[in-house]
């Protein structure tokens, strides 16, 4: 019954903690979840996949950043709204602003949680 794929980087600490959630909401098994960072195959260069969330709807287009999130949040009862409202170019083109800035930070996050994961 999956409906979406997505690739992640599964090395990264904020990235496991969001898809670990996306897991726990996805109670229909609608996300098959793939590690850019495992033996599995990606659908483009595996430091591009790495980059951004990649995610594919049933066989529609390779979808990144905002775009597959969206795609995700579909697939999810309880975020397809917001989903749904991404589909309109505008809601997306700020939710890819937002994606871009958080790209910037993403960096620093990731060795925050590590240090944080090293303590416990």
């Amino acid at each position: 019954m999956t409906q979406v794929t997505v690739w992640h980087d599964g090395a990264c600490p904020l990235c496991r903690r969001e898809i670990a959630l996306m897991r726990r909401l996805d109670t229909r098994g609608a996300i098959a979840f793939v590690d850019a960072n495992g033996s599995g195959t990606c659908p483009l260069d595996r430091t591009d996949m790495l980059a951004r969330l990649h995610a594919r709807e049933a066989d529609g287009p390779l979808l990144s950043g905002a775009a597959a999130f969206a795609a995700m949040w579909r697939a999810i009862p309880m975020l397809r709204p917001l989903g749904e409202a991404a589909r309109n170019r505008l809601v997306l083109s700020v939710l890819e602003r937002l994606y871009l800035r958080f790209l910037r930070i993403r960096p620093r996050l990731q060795r925050y949680l590590s240090r944080r994961e090293a303590r416990a």
